[in-house]
């Protein structure tokens, strides 16, 4: 099978692309070369910008079975890759995000056809004007755009996966590797109140793997992706961090409401934590009938922590700062 990879030197992407190499699939990348460049020096590299026509038509030339687009964030850029590849690949494959549903993180039972995000006409304009908006800032509408860019071209013939927070080895953001790192460390450890909430999050290998088994399979349409595919509560999770990791770490579990008023930021510096929900709410039938496994919560936490104890560090993304943590600690055992 003749696989296109945009970006796949990152995390998903990267994943993606070793697990299509293991699978034997012929992969042919395509970026700028300026992540990671070095990784995969077996490969072909057709070097461009995706929001280059010029550099697009280098890519062309060739039929591809599949095309997986692992970095789409502006609709313009969506509506132009899609656009451009349509005639010359069996499938366009968009990696979107579960932050495209209006109430994700708000209810339980978000399914594939669940509300999606929009801009207000004020945003939409300022999008058509300046044709991009910040991709932080309204990151649910523009991947909810940039899907309906890639469906517009290729109505028969695309494949959106929507996953949940994404986690695992090379995870660039620390919203999963904090706990790993924190448990390590040992002491005292602050986490939220909330200890039954059921949490939800995907090891991106088993993400790469489905989405390839998906392509395999001639799927197409919408599809969510999450796991673990039996439902786990934050009290479990952070039971297993220590148990696998360093059972001397005290857990100490602080209320909402002392978070809040502490000025503790939700999901960034405690990271899976939402306040006032009681579960993260996506469902997964879909995904299960069409063959999403999920591997052992224990071999997660272990690879994890194995590669951010090696990586280098030059600053945490996510997590709560050392001297916070002990402040909000002190006022905790007061």
């Amino acid at each position: 099978m003749k696989i296109l990879i945009i970006g796949g030197t990152k995390f998903a992407g990267r994943a993606i692309v070793e697990e299509a190499v293991k699978k034997g699939f012929d992969v042919t990348l395509f970026n700028r070369g300026k992540t990671n460049d070095a990784i995969f020096p077996d490969l072909p590299l057709i070097k461009g910008d995706r929001q280059n026509k010029e550099d697009l038509a280098k890519l062309c030339s060739q039929k591809w079975d599949a095309v997986i687009d692992t970095c789409g964030y502006q609709p313009k850029d969506a509506a132009l890759s899609s656009a451009m590849l349509k005639e010359f690949c069996s499938v366009y494959v968009f990696i979107s995000t579960i932050s495209v549903y209006k109430k994700a993180f708000q209810e339980e039972g978000i399914d594939e056809k669940s509300e999606l995000n929009e801009l207000s006409s004020k945003e939409n304009e300022q999008l058509q004007k300046n044709g991009s908006l910040p991709a932080d800032q309204y990151y649910g509408a523009l991947k909810a755009l940039c899907e309906l860019a890639v469906t517009n071209e290729l109505p028969s013939n695309s494949l959106i996966i929507r996953p949940g927070l994404i986690v695992g080895p090379h995870d660039p953001t620390d919203r999963f590797t904090y706990w790993m790192e924190r448990v390590m460390k040992g002491g005292e450890m602050i986490a939220p109140d909330n200890k039954d909430c059921q949490i939800q999050f995907i090891d991106v290998r088993d993400l790469a793997q489905w989405i390839l088994t998906l392509i395999e399979m001639d799927e197409r349409g919408i599809w969510n992706a999450v796991g673990p595919t039996e439902p786990l509560t934050l009290n479990h999770f952070l039971n297993e961090c220590r148990m696998y990791l360093n059972k001397e770490t005290e857990i100490t579990w602080a209320q909402e409401e002392f978070l809040l008023k502490n000025e503790v930021q939700p999901w960034i510096e405690l990271p899976l934590w939402i306040p006032h929900i009681k579960d993260f709410g996506t469902e997964i039938t879909k995904a299960k009938n069409a063959g999403l496994k999920t591997r052992q919560l224990k071999e997660t936490i272990l690879d994890t922590a194995e590669w951010a104890s090696k990586r280098e560090h030059s600053g945490r993304n996510a997590g709560l700062a050392a001297d916070k943590e002990d402040a909000l600690l002190k006022a905790l055992n007061k």
